[in-house]
């Protein structure tokens, strides 16, 4: 018994030694090939007042904050976001332009939130939000949810604005690049 009391102590870490590791700021920052993917936009379904579109839409994420990584590190993210930052547990300002085929370019800003279901966010999240739009002179609200998988790479997410405009419902294929 005395052998096994010892093999616990060895294999588990002393108070001391837990906190004492270090942890490191990650050195992320915007890069040329991270401007790239930036550009490449995630594709959308439009509908609303019995017409259907096409459409494409970016993100810009200028300012994130994480409430579930690790606490030694800065919660803040400025425009460069890693995944596992936003997916496990997060609120972001986001500002999103589109391209509607047949109708018009919406810009959109807004705040959303991302919370983890599985394994931390990596494999499954969601996200609720709320934004505001301009359309061909108009503005309105928009709520939205979305769940991603794949540390937040691939994700659904459906818009819905209470508005008589035909943008009603956005369903989006969300393609992140971070």
């Amino acid at each position: 018994m005395p052998t096994l009391g010892l093999a616990l102590a060895l294999a588990v870490p002393s108070r001391e030694a837990r906190a004492s590791e270090t942890v490191t700021e990650p050195a992320v920052h915007p890069t040329v090939s991270w401007a790239v993917t930036q550009l490449l936009p995630s594709p959308e379904y439009v509908g609303g007042q019995g017409a259907s579109y096409f459409g494409l839409r970016w993100q810009l994420t200028p300012v994130l904050y994480s409430f579930g990584i690790n606490r030694k590190l800065s919660p803040w993210r400025f425009f460069v976001v890693e995944p596992l930052t936003r997916q496990s547990g997060s609120i972001e300002l986001f500002f999103s332009p589109e391209y509607v085929f047949g109708l018009s370019t919406v810009l959109r800003t807004g705040l959303r939130s991302y919370f983890p279901l599985v394994q931390h966010g990596e494999y499954l999240s969601l996200s609720l939000g709320a934004s505001h739009y301009l359309l061909e002179g108009h503005s309105g609200a928009a709520v939205e949810a979305g769940a991603y998988v794949l540390f937040g790479i691939v994700g659904a997410q459906v818009t819905y604005s209470p508005s008589h405009l035909p943008t009603e419902w956005i369903a989006t294929l969300r393609l992140r690049y971070f």
